[in-house]
């Protein structure tokens, strides 16, 4: 379990203690599961990050909604993934590189599974640049997710998985990249952040 989540198991524990001094046992049930689900939520598993050169990863788990290829119209590569309140809700850099700008900006809290939630959502936008390629990461919050966290700040290098934020209690991160990156995942599946390979570099 990731640091941030710790205040989230440790209060309700709190308040389940309380009606089982006094004798009220079934009256910590509720703040027990509550207590099970934050450690859920805020689970921090390992991952096998791919290692193979000129690949892009998953930056969070979930469902890809939208994969929307460059073309006339788009000059970049669109991938949406929407997190679940069941998905693992940490952010993953999606390549190694330099961070060259962090950019938050405020915004609504409609539905992470709407297109225009790109567009009218809280949200925290990483670009990320190596050698071979320039990325946007960006953690768009959602109807239920009030809170974006990002760990990492502009000059810094990560590794291609390293963990660099987190959105808390469902939401949306979608991936921008240029168009020579082939994108080898479709709408509907289901990815893992820092495992699932998203695109490769065209030869």
């Amino acid at each position: 379990m990731i640091r941030d989540g710790i205040p989230f198991v440790i209060v309700p524990i709190i308040l389940a203690i309380v009606p089982i001094i006094f004798g009220f046992w079934w009256l910590a049930i509720p703040f027990l599961f509550l207590a099970g689900f934050m450690a859920f939520f805020f689970r921090d598993p390992r991952r096998s990050i791919p290692l193979e050169p000129g690949i892009v990863i998953a930056p969070a788990d979930g469902r890809v909604t939208i994969v929307r290829p460059a073309d006339a119209d788009n000059p970049e590569s669109l991938v949406s993934i929407f997190l679940s309140p069941l998905d693992v809700h940490i952010n993953r850099a999606p390549i190694e590189g330099e961070i060259v700008d962090v950019a938050y900006k405020s915004g609504k809290f409609v539905m992470a599974t709407r297109d225009d939630s790109r567009l009218l959502n809280e949200q925290n936008t990483l670009i990320i640049q190596n050698d071979s390629l320039t990325v946007k990461c960006t953690q768009i919050a959602g109807i239920l997710a009030r809170r974006i966290v990002c760990w990492k700040r502009r000059g810094e290098r990560v590794k291609c998985g390293e963990r660099f934020g987190m959105i808390k209690f469902g939401s949306r991160t979608d991936l921008v990249m240029p168009p020579h990156v082939e994108i080898i995942v479709s709408e509907g599946m289901h990815v893992r952040g820092g495992e699932t390979i998203i695109g490769k570099i065209k030869a």
